[in-house]
């Protein structure tokens, strides 16, 4: 067993989409001579840059960035992918004294990395086809809304055009008459290799919904629209996992002529919205998350400091008495 003081040492940093964790990241990284390691499901993707708010050239130069734009929409990707990815980029930051910041929306995929994955049972055959059955007959609604009758609480953390999670977790609960939840939270994602400070950022919820409302506008004023049909045009398909993504999917509808603009960002507006509270609900079940208010540099720098000293390398500008380089303002 690798004692605590010699496992790596993670700031990891969520918290709802818009909140600036990509600022308060890269504070961070620069703060403790470090790179940044992305958690977020879309970023991965090249060429999804408007709609996923990905960090920009910019950013990514101020800050050495790892796991963007790493696979094309039509490659297969997933929470098991990303652990293996993002532990090989640690084990390598850890190897040459970098700090390590890990950022991003995606829980699963944080605790993936952090605990390792829940596996459960097998896949079912059978009842999968039964899904399937079920989805071509009454839809994505549908087979979410059965979801959310035989295990509710699942269906508070899954989005509800998300196929694969709803159908692992009808399979899981059919299968063993326990729900996933509860599974996972008994596996407890307790394999635990890292010494882990977790800052989650917050702010009040309609400060939050004015960001998401900007940050929509701010997207198709940079060309979102744009984006989607260069993707179609280098032939990647609507009906890709990626492409079905929030605002992606949307837009998609707008430039086959089955939805209007207006109503796609309005669209794109209010499901962001309920997607920044699934991830609040997510977020606040983690008793090990320490809050701060999204502009609290003091608070959330003097918590890095505290991980940082605990087991100082030789390459931390604390250990020399260094100070903060970019503050979070």
């Amino acid at each position: 067993m690798i004692r605590e003081q010699e496992k790596p040492r993670l700031i990891v940093v969520m918290g709802p989409t818009a909140a600036g964790k990509t600022r308060t990241a890269i504070a961070l990284a620069e703060f403790c001579n470090g790179e940044i390691v992305s958690a977020d499901s879309m970023q991965v993707y090249r060429h999804m840059d408007i709609g996923t708010a990905k960090p920009t050239p910019a950013e990514q130069g101020q800050v050495r960035h790892h796991l963007i734009d790493i696979v094309n929409p039509d490659e297969p990707f997933s929470a098991a992918s990303f652990m293996e990815r993002a532990r090989a980029a640690i084990t390598d930051l850890h190897r040459r004294g970098k700090g390590i910041v890990v950022t991003g929306g995606t829980g699963l995929y944080i605790r993936a990395l952090l605990g390792g994955l829940f596996d459960g049972p097998g896949a079912d055959e059978a009842l999968r086809r039964s899904y399937a059955a079920i989805l071509e007959r009454e839809g994505k609604p549908g087979l979410y809304e059965i979801l959310k009758t035989k295990d509710s609480r699942a269906a508070a953390i899954i989005h509800p055009n998300d196929v694969a999670r709803t159908v692992r977790a009808l399979e899981v609960l059919e299968l063993t008459g326990v729900s996933i939840v509860d599974q996972q939270q008994d596996h407890g994602f307790a394999q635990r290799p890292y010494s882990v400070l977790k800052i989650g950022l917050r702010m009040e919820r309609p400060r939050l919904y004015e960001r998401i409302e900007a940050r929509t506008d701010q997207m198709m004023a940079l060309g979102f629209l744009e984006e989607v049909q260069g993707l179609l045009d280098m032939g990647f398909s609507g009906d890709l996992k990626p492409m079905q993504a929030l605002g992606y999917r949307q837009l998609v509808r707008v430039l086959k002529g089955t939805l209007g603009l207006e109503e796609a960002v309005t669209s794109i507006k209010r499901e962001t919205r309920r997607y920044a509270k699934r991830q609040l609900t997510w977020f606040g079940a983690d008793p090990e998350i320490s809050w701060f208010d999204a502009g609290d540099r003091e608070g959330i720098l003097q918590s890095a400091r505290r991980l940082l000293e605990r087991n100082p390398t030789s390459r931390s500008p604390l250990q020399s008495g260094g100070t903060l380089q970019n503050p979070l303002t």
